[in-house]
């Protein structure tokens, strides 16, 4: 009673009675007493430190794939856990996707002030803190992340190790309904290849459970995801963020070999005749063409194939007994190739169609890109080409001089003293199998490696494909989540896309809404790609 008669003492807009109100409104969040006993403080440590096992009641340390505790029960009340996931569901959630996730996520959590969200929050930042760096010893930083997600139908949350701005433990307090491993939405732990510290496989999945807390050492092998929630009536509803403090050491990133290139191959025009729609092969049709990819940098030629050709091709992709390759690592992309040496001859055949002289001359003509030295040059590069050949005179010139014992000028050269050549245009390529769980993602590497490319996709087998099951080609720029461009999957439409070096792309993950009846009634699981990239 005597607060309350001080109160009025204070002055007008005076945030300090604001303060006080607040202070009293915040619940106070018990955290399980196994965290209080020295023993299970003991063990933990220990296990930890060794890389071992330890459980003990509601506590269990195991550091395989790599060290993650997990802890049962972690709020010993039950009425504040059930308060707690109220005021969570009232907070507004934002849309979060890109090539890495899908779900639902609210901002931070730091300035809530509901209060069993302010609570949770001050025994996280403080008394859990506490014990964690006592388990690992680290003194970590007082600022803690910690956010809500909300996972429902076909979200997902791909292949990762968490490093990031000097993250070092991540946690994930679970607020679900009952929940089985055929629901999804488990935390996978993924292996690694010792001599790469690249993700392999998945070796443990962990199954969401009501008031369960999951830490886990973010390090150079933590590879972990969130796999799809299957489940279209429950939500996978937690508590998310991280622990700062000094990171780990971490070994040189491993660089992957880039992929080979090849000019073209010397096939005539006869092959397009074979197999490409004759409206395409019209010349009048390709300075149209060229006129709108000109214009916005991509165009989508529908029917490209004739149809006898297209049906051909589709039928021996759908036939068992083709010879596929998964492709990996999970961090980085997940689909099948085609091996290019085993492919039925039809498929063979497409595939030295999209590699021709002929065809190099044909994107020429649909582009303006100088794919082939029949393409009209523009004034610049006839400019070059001309600096070019008077230099590979005015050398000729000098070695006959130099035999005769006269001498000239030195012909024009780069700055390592060689005379500058135009470029061989250079193209490559795969055949791709795409099925639910597929997906590529973008990565440091493929941005510092950026190139101007002309990609080119052409479709079969994805008949009434629809956006929402994922598996369309996003362009975005570098550094920005905001699609600049996306490529749907359509049958027998060529799609040819030219990006500048600022320019990325990657193809959404495949949800399970994937796994559809057409009109024809049979089950699709799966549509194919050419995907290959062109270079000048």
């Amino acid at each position: 009673m005597s607060s309350k008669r001080q109160q009025p003492s204070s002055p007008p807009g005076d945030n300090t009675e604001k303060r006080k109100r607040r202070k009293k409104r915040e619940e106070i969040a018990e955290l399980s007493p196994v965290l209080d006993e020295e023993e299970v403080k003991r063990g933990v440590k220990k296990a930890w430190s060794l890389r071992d096992r330890y459980c003990h009641e509601n506590v269990e340390l195991d550091c395989q794939p790599f060290p993650h505790c997990v802890i049962q029960n972690f709020i010993s009340s039950e009425t504040f856990v059930e308060n707690l996931q109220r005021e969570l569901l009232d907070l507004n959630f934002h849309e979060k996707s890109n090539d890495l996730y899908k779900f639902k996520q609210s901002d931070d959590l730091k300035k809530r002030t509901e209060p069993h969200i302010s609570g949770l929050r001050a025994a996280m930042f403080g008394q859990l803190r506490s014990w964690l760096g006592e388990v690992l010893g680290v003194d970590l930083e007082p600022t803690v992340d910690m956010s809500c997600a909300k996972y429902q139908y076909t979200d997902v949350l791909l292949c990762h190790d968490d490093e990031l701005e000097e993250r070092r433990v991540a946690f994930i307090l679970y607020l679900v309904p009952p929940w089985q491993s055929d629901d999804g939405g488990t935390l996978d732990l993924y292996s690694t290849d010792a001599g790469h510290f690249l993700p392999r496989s998945i070796v443990k999945s962990l199954v969401p459970s009501w008031n369960t807390l999951v830490m886990f050492e973010v390090s150079p092998v933590s590879f972990h995801q969130v796999s799809e929630v299957l489940s279209e009536d429950k939500c996978r509803l937690s508590l998310s963020g991280w622990f700062h403090g000094p990171l780990l050491e971490r070994p040189p990133r491993h660089v992957e070999p880039p992929i080979s290139r090849s000019p073209h191959l010397p096939r005539d025009e006869t092959l397009l005749l074979e197999w490409v729609n004759p409206v395409y092969l019209d010349i009048s049709y390709q300075e149209q063409v060229q006129q709108e990819f000109e214009d916005s940098s991509e165009i989508q030629l529908k029917n490209f194939l004739k149809e006898d050709k297209f049906m051909e091709v589709s039928e021996a992709l759908r036939r068992t007994g083709n010879q596929w390759t998964s492709r990996g690592p999970p961090n980085k992309r997940r689909y099948e190739a085609a091996q290019a040496d085993a492919l039925p001859p039809c498929v063979g055949a497409c595939w030295e169609l999209l590699r021709s002289e002929a065809f190099f001359l044909l994107l020429s003509n649909f582009t303006g890109l100088r794919l082939h030295y029949l393409c009209p040059a523009d004034d610049e590069e006839e400019e070059e080409n001309e600096i070019v050949r008077k230099a590979k005179e005015e050398q000729e010139d000098g070695r006959h001089e130099e035999a005769t014992g006269s001498s000239t000028d030195s012909p024009e050269e780069d700055n390592e003293g060689r005379v500058k050549e135009p470029s061989t245009p250079v193209c490559a390529g795969e055949l791709r199998r795409w099925s639910h769980g597929d997906y590529t993602l973008l990565h440091d590497s493929e941005a510092a490696n950026a190139e101007y490319a002309l990609d080119l996709l052409l479709y079969f087998g994805c008949p009434d494909w629809q956006s929402e099951f994922g598996g369309f080609t996003s362009y975005v720029a570098n550094g920005e989540d905001e699609e600049l461009l996306t490529v749907y999957p359509e049958d027998n439409s060529l799609a040819l896309v030219y990006r500048d070096k600022e320019t990325l792309r990657f193809v959404k993950h495949i949800n399970s809404r994937s796994s559809w009846r057409p009109a024809d009634g049979s089950l699709r699981r799966a549509f194919y790609d050419f995907s290959f990239v062109y270079y000048e």
